[in-house]
């Protein structure tokens, strides 16, 4: 079980008028808002601050629990006199007013720091460049199907600090993010799982992929002996940055490629897990989620369930119902024989090549949107196997043009999902797949990459 986590930063010299220890909560999404929540539960003073606006649901809820809050800007006044900053992920260390924090020696941790302080549920935790919401996702299937009192949070779903006001759960999954790793200090994961590392947000880690792998490391943290690391063990990356790291958690890989002697391996078609005598076997066929990705994905979620000691049955059962989330290759229809994928989380190149890796028809690809320095060269062998046409759909669709005009006859440009559904669908033939997977961000022409899943799931039903 986690250990209690109490550090130098709990003992707040600034207070507030009532005598309570000072707290500011910056950013006012789910996790932020989660946090002051929390911190208010637990007597602070709190008060939230977000640079934007503010969702209406989120207004509400402040307003309703009586927490003093702003938006369209930052009172330095009111920040700055903070005992401890919990900073929302997707504020960068860069952003003026963390520097003012940090130069003055304020505390600036993530709300996940926060919030594993008042629970002692056991912390399984899934970081990895890409799988890692598939992957936290059918663990919490597995775990909650097996009948154990869990939470699925971080990255995913409500809060973990709003889960630990308001929820006794006796274990967590939770998905987290470099952005959240790197403003953990204290926290423990019982069981971490790190999947793969690609580039991805280095804009964040000075273009150093190193440095963003050693984000990613922080996972295993303050592991002790008892405690468990999954890994990949065909992952170049991720055994690089093992390299000259001190992992004292017990280390259990996956492969497909090898035979592992503890942790999960390919047998032919067989899928086996041997984890301290504990022995499990599964045909990969008789899997939910198909595609060599997410053999890897099943093994890591499958060692979680071993460590755990569930039962062969239980594990089998969720393991082959589970329904992936949604935006994730996700099925939307099949019309006039041609099937259409929503895989708008796909938002890096990496995500994109096993998307295209799993496909096994003719595809017509969906592809673009902000583009975060992408080098698309890794798809050009599985573009120039399996993907007849390309249709772009971003505001600047150059970088693909000049990446694929030598692979594809057909790059097409659109600016909306219902142009680029109906375009797709009359470059298709029966018996091919019109797969969305845009290996980019989309905040050009959507608010989210959900909402660009929704218009294209609603344009589809259009055809």
């Amino acid at each position: 079980m986690n250990t209690a986590k109490t550090t130098d930063t709990q003992k707040f010299p600034l207070q507030g008028a009532d005598g309570a220890a000072r707290l500011v909560v910056l950013g006012g999404g789910e996790s932020g808002v989660g946090a002051a929540y929390l911190a208010r539960q637990q007597g602070y003073d709190v008060f939230l601050s977000d640079f934007g606006q503010l969702a209406d649901k989120y207004k509400n809820q402040l307003v309703e629990w009586n927490i003093r809050f702003e938006e369209g800007g930052h009172t330095e006044a009111e920040i700055l006199n903070a005992a401890e900053v919990v900073k929302s992920p997707g504020i960068p260390d860069k952003a003026p007013i963390i520097q003012k924090l940090i130069a003055q020696g304020t505390a600036v941790i993530s709300e996940i720091e926060f919030a594993g302080r008042y629970t002692n549920a056991k912390m399984i935790c899934i970081t990895g460049s890409n799988g890692k919401t598939t992957t936290s996702s059918l663990t919490y299937h597995i775990l909650k199907n097996a009948g154990l009192n869990v939470g699925l949070a971080g990255n995913i779903g409500k809060s973990f600090a709003y889960q630990v006001a308001t929820e006794k759960f006796e274990y967590y999954v939770l998905e987290i993010s470099s952005f959240m790793l790197d403003n953990m200090y204290q926290f423990r994961a019982d069981i971490s799982v790190l999947l793969n590392i690609t580039a991805d947000h280095l804009d964040r880690y000075d273009y150093k992929l190193e440095n963003y792998a050693a984000s990613k490391m922080r996972i295993t943290q303050n592991q002790t002996a008892t405690d468990h690391f999954i890994f990949c063990a065909d992952d170049a990356e991720t055994i690089k940055a093992m390299q000259g790291q001190n992992i004292a958690a017990q280390q259990l890989p996956c492969s497909i490629e090898k035979m592992i002697d503890q942790g999960a391996y390919l047998d032919h078609d067989n899928l086996i897990i041997n984890v301290h005598q504990q022995h499990f076997q599964m045909s990969i066929n008789e899997l939910a989620l198909q595609g060599k990705h997410n053999i890897y994905n099943s093994m890591a979620s499958g060692i979680v369930a071993k460590v755990l000691e569930l039962r062969n049955e239980t594990m089998r059962e969720s393991m082959g119902n589970f329904r992936n989330i949604e935006h994730r290759l996700e099925f939307v229809a099949k019309i006039s024989g041609i099937s259409f994928i929503n895989d708008s989380k796909a938002t890096n190149v990496n995500s994109t090549w096993y998307a295209l890796e799993s496909m096994t028809s003719d595809v017509v690809l969906i592809l673009g949107g902000v583009d975060k320095g992408n080098d698309y060269s890794m798809l050009r062998s599985l573009v120039k196997q399996k993907v007849k046409a390309i249709v772009c759909l971003g505001k600047d669709n150059k970088r693909i043009h000049d990446a694929f005009e030598d692979d594809v006859e057909i790059i097409v440009n659109t600016a909306s999902a219902s142009e680029a559904a109906q375009v797709a669908y009359h470059l298709a033939e029966k018996g091919d797949t019109v797969l969305l997977s845009p290996a980019c961000a989309s905040f050009d022409l959507f608010k989210n990459y959900e909402d660009r899943g929704q218009q294209f799931k609603d344009a589809v039903k259009e055809l």
